[in-house]
């Protein structure tokens, strides 16, 4: 069973077995609290930490058990999302959600723009497409069948 299925179909014993939870894309950024601030106010996540303590440059956000790390490395060391290297890889993290359309009305509310609106954004996966303030592509989706 592949990992997307397994998110949205879990058995009690395959759920015994786990030992892997979560995984955090780490994304290199251009400024630190201008990222920070983006995925807190318009994406509703939570700083979790920043670090060191005597000149933050790196940073984990969080929200519904799925986090982010953030890190500014040097001025000159800028983002460098997926689909700006290769057009057709144009995701930089998926993050399967049981609720896409709720969660499409709450970040419209918080005034995101989308690369992709609620739709089919792929053979099968219902859900939307954002642009974090580095310019990351972020997918949120759900596994559906296009024919309902």
């Amino acid at each position: 069973m592949n990992s997307t299925k397994a998110a949205a179909n879990p058995s009690n014993q395959e759920e015994a077995k786990r030992n892997l939870v979560s995984i955090s894309p780490f994304f290199i950024v251009k400024e630190l609290k201008a990222s920070i601030a983006y995925y807190v106010e318009r994406l509703g996540f939570q700083l979790d930490f920043t670090g060191p303590a005597d000149g933050p440059y790196y940073a984990g956000v969080s929200r519904d058990g799925i986090g982010i790390m953030l890190k500014a490395i040097l001025p000159d060391v800028l983002p460098c999302p997926n689909h700006t290297r290769h057009e057709w890889a144009r995701w930089d993290a998926y993050i399967y959600t049981l609720d896409p359309d709720a969660l499409f009305d709450e970040f419209s509310q918080r005034g995101v723009s989308f690369v992709k609106q609620l739709s089919f954004i792929d053979d099968g996966l219902w859900g939307f497409e954002l642009t974090d303030a580095d310019g990351y592509v972020l997918a949120f989706f759900q596994l559906r069948n296009s024919n309902k």
